[in-house]
């Protein structure tokens, strides 16, 4: 049994029992990977996958028990090297980092900025998609951390780290007459076309449910995953938005307005996902210090355990 034909296993597994697909992603040719299957197969004396012909078209029981096993095994060799490179090589390295639009345009730079400063030949890679999507790749063990507001804490396989809360703001063109509501309330941001997030995004349940409570049934004419997006369409007179506060920049969004709307919903959570039994680098460390200055390394161990 060999590393080798466990990754090929779960990267098959991952490509939805697409071999073609798995072999490009391991960069190798479809052939070898069948062959160290069927060999692994062999040995285990089992099968681990089901097939119509020649097409993999599932796990056999077996196969879902030892997938499982192939999951952990290749984790603690990735711990493995990890500890490895931790103590050969205390400052660089990789730090991977799955998140949100709206967290990656508006609440990472300054902390990206401190933490390149500070391990200059640590290299970043950062890979957005909605919060279910950030939620996975951290499961995958893709990334070393998720950092979302939703959908990360219904994810059992990641220990979860609440950063900071924050609230939502309703944005209008400048002499927009919802200015003059003091103080704003639903019913009056009801009676207006509405652009705001997806589904998937930034707290939108919590928008939903407002509405809800209030018996109101707001008319949404546009979704959007980017807070950009979202005032673009709003510059274009389509409706008013309603986005995180943190979105809103007075000096370049010169055409909108902002009424605070903390009011009006309840605030929202960013949490940071790491995958339980990760081995985290000293740098993981100082990132998440960085974003979140109350998760010290020792409260993060602490969450770990």
């Amino acid at each position: 049994m060999k590393l080798q034909q466990l990754r090929f296993v779960r990267e098959v597994v991952r490509s939805g029992f697409n071999v073609s697909a798995a072999a490009e992603t391991l960069h190798t040719a479809q052939p070898g990977v069948s062959n160290q299957i069927q060999l692994l197969e062999q040995e285990l004396g089992v099968q681990i996958f089901e097939r119509k012909g020649k097409r993999l078209t599932g796990l056999t029981r077996p196969g879902q028990a030892i997938i499982e096993l192939i999951e952990q095994i290749l984790r603690e060799a990735e711990n493995i090297k990890r500890v490895g490179a931790e103590f050969s090589n205390e400052g660089s390295g990789t730090l991977s980092i799955a998140t949100t639009h709206t967290q990656a345009r508006y609440a990472l730079p300054p902390v990206i900025k401190r933490f390149t400063q500070r391990f200059p030949a640590v290299r970043l890679d950062i890979h957005q998609g909605n919060p279910t999507q950030v939620s996975e790749m951290a499961v995958a063990g893709v990334v070393d951390v998720a950092i979302a507001t939703e959908a990360i804490d219904l994810f059992p396989e990641l220990v979860m780290l609440p950063c900071y809360e924050w609230n939502r703001g309703v944005i209008v063109p400048q002499g927009h007459p919802l200015l003059k509501e003091q103080p704003l309330s639903l019913e009056a941001v009801a009676k207006y076309p509405i652009i705001t997030y997806d589904f998937a995004f930034a707290g939108r349940s919590k928008i939903n449910k407002a509405f809800e409570a209030k018996g109101l049934r707001p008319n949404v004419v546009l979704t959007a995953i980017d807070s950009d997006v979202i005032k673009t369409y709003v510059e274009l007179g389509l409706g008013i938005g309603i986005l995180a506060k943190m979105a809103f920049n007075p000096e370049r969004d010169r055409n909108l307005e902002m009424i605070d709307a903390s009011h009006l919903f309840e605030p929202s959570t960013t949490r940071i996902g790491i995958r339980r039994g990760a081995y985290l680098r000293g740098y993981v460390y100082a990132f998440i210090e960085l974003f979140a200055p109350h998760l010290n390394r020792a409260v993060v161990d602490a969450a770990m355990a």
